[in-house]
């Protein structure tokens, strides 16, 4: 498959982005890149003793999921670019199936498969742009269940068919190297999180289109990467909400982001406090 190029994005996960990039070999990738965000591990030595042809992108520093991405875009010419984390595993079929997604409709710029996690449920990777009353609610309710009106409609959990999406999840995706390129790939502002709904919503307000492919399936651990960091994490989810309320919300909505803000305040430290009563609980998770 020599018009697709694979970039993985790796950050402590060695053994996990080793497996992935094999799984993207077993399904016909000709050309994988893989991105190391200043890990200071044996990454390089793991993936050139078990794929010497894989391009290996070392970093000095970690400068956040989307800037890893476009590094690695960066290091190919391909038409069509796969973008994914290093803790997913690709299923036979999913490169053809988001490929020929996208060789059937010129409009489309970015395509994304069923994402299911390894105890075998799903994880909502077709989701509607929120509102702001919607991301609140979500926000909130959402720490408790996402069975409420606010996180049903923003993740689209109910959504089985192929079709059209507002966004896919940035942890695996396809998309056409020209309308990539037109906007220019994420927006590194954003250091985790919130990158991708920003993508396919400027990508959208250029004229392309987002779609779902659940013909395409991959494996995702989730959250790998972010074990090493959780506080860093929260904080940097947080400031991604507000940088993309700001962008994208009506003049009456900016006029009451310093009372989201505060919100978001609250939700990072309730988050917090669970992540460290989570901690207390048994040693943090530590991934070969």
């Amino acid at each position: 498959m020599s018009e697709v190029a694979a970039v993985v994005v790796n950050y402590k996960t060695a053994a996990l982005t080793v497996a992935c990039v094999a799984s993207l070999r077993a399904d016909g990738v000709d050309e994988v890149v893989v991105v190391d965000s200043g890990s200071g591990d044996d990454t390089g030595e793991r993936l050139a003793a078990s794929d010497p042809a894989a391009v290996f992108v070392p970093l000095a520093r970690n400068p956040g999921y989307g800037a890893a991405a476009n590094a690695g875009v960066r290091r190919t010419s391909a038409p069509t670019v796969l973008i994914a984390n290093a803790d997913l595993v690709v299923r036979p079929g999913t490169v053809a199936a988001l490929a020929s997604a996208l060789a059937a409709d010129p409009c489309l710029a970015v395509v994304g498969p069923r994402i299911d996690r390894p105890d075998g449920t799903r994880y909502p990777s077709a989701r509607a742009f929120p509102s702001l009353l919607d991301a609140l609610g979500h926000g909130f309710a959402g720490l408790v269940t996402t069975d409420n009106p606010w996180s049903r409609r923003y993740l689209r959990s109910d959504q089985e068919a192929p079709g059209p999406s507002d966004w896919v999840s940035g942890a695996c995706f396809a998309a056409r190297r020209e309308a990539w390129d037109s906007v220019g790939g994420f927006d590194e502002g954003y250091f985790m999180f919130m990158e991708d709904v920003d993508l396919c919503w400027r990508l959208r307000r250029a004229g392309w289109d987002v779609a779902y492919e659940p013909a395409g399936v991959v494996t995702h651990v989730e959250g790998a990467s972010r074990a090493y960091a959780p506080y860093r994490m929260i904080l940097a989810h947080h400031r991604s909400l507000l940088r993309y309320a700001w962008r994208t919300g009506t003049w009456r909505d900016r006029l009451v982001l310093p009372v989201v803000a505060v919100g978001l305040v609250l939700r990072g430290v309730i988050m917090a406090a669970r992540t460290a009563l989570a901690s207390r609980r048994g040693p943090a998770r530590r991934l070969p």
